[in-house]
């Protein structure tokens, strides 16, 4: 019977990247991993208005203005928060001498940085990283994955 593997390989890729840069994976069910999974479908959704689009060109002007962009900058903050949050108990729980993720190591890197005034290792740095490499790393990764299951499907011989 025909089925959407989608939302399986969503949940599956971005539980690996999590897993990179978070140092933990999420339970399948957990409620903040299925809120992280769902603004970034619903931000996917929103970045194709005609709103959207004219913010990245006039954002001073569509800041007055109503529409979907607005829903977009709310839902980036919200996994901001999230991040932040993530963030937040890895310096509580830091171990300099054995990093366990990539925010681990970047707090590493802020630390030896302290320093130097003109360095880009702060926490806007890393929480805006991070979520780089979620929303990047889970949109691109899940849809090739996706195509690729399509092409074997198309092609059996292939395998």
């Amino acid at each position: 019977r025909p089925f959407n593997p989608g939302n399986f390989l969503v949940h599956a890729v971005s539980n690996i990247i999590c897993s990179i840069v978070f140092g933990n994976r999420f339970d399948y069910e957990d409620k903040k991993f299925l809120t992280l999974i769902d603004l970034l479908d619903r931000n996917n959704k929103l970045q194709t208005s005609i709103q959207t689009q004219l913010y990245n060109f006039f954002p001073n002007l569509m800041e007055y203005l109503p529409g979907p962009h607005k829903q977009l900058i709310e839902n980036i903050e919200e996994v901001d928060k999230f991040t932040i949050d993530i963030i937040k108990e890895h310096q509580k729980t830091l171990d300099p001498a054995c990093p366990r993720d990539f925010i681990d190591a970047f707090l590493n890197k802020m630390e030896q940085e302290k320093g130097n005034d003109h360095s880009e290792f702060n926490v806007e740095t890393l929480s805006r990283t991070t979520l780089d490499l979620f929303l990047a790393g889970t949109g691109t990764t899940s849809l090739t994955l996706r195509f690729a299951i399509l092409i074997l499907h198309k092609y059996p011989e292939i395998v």
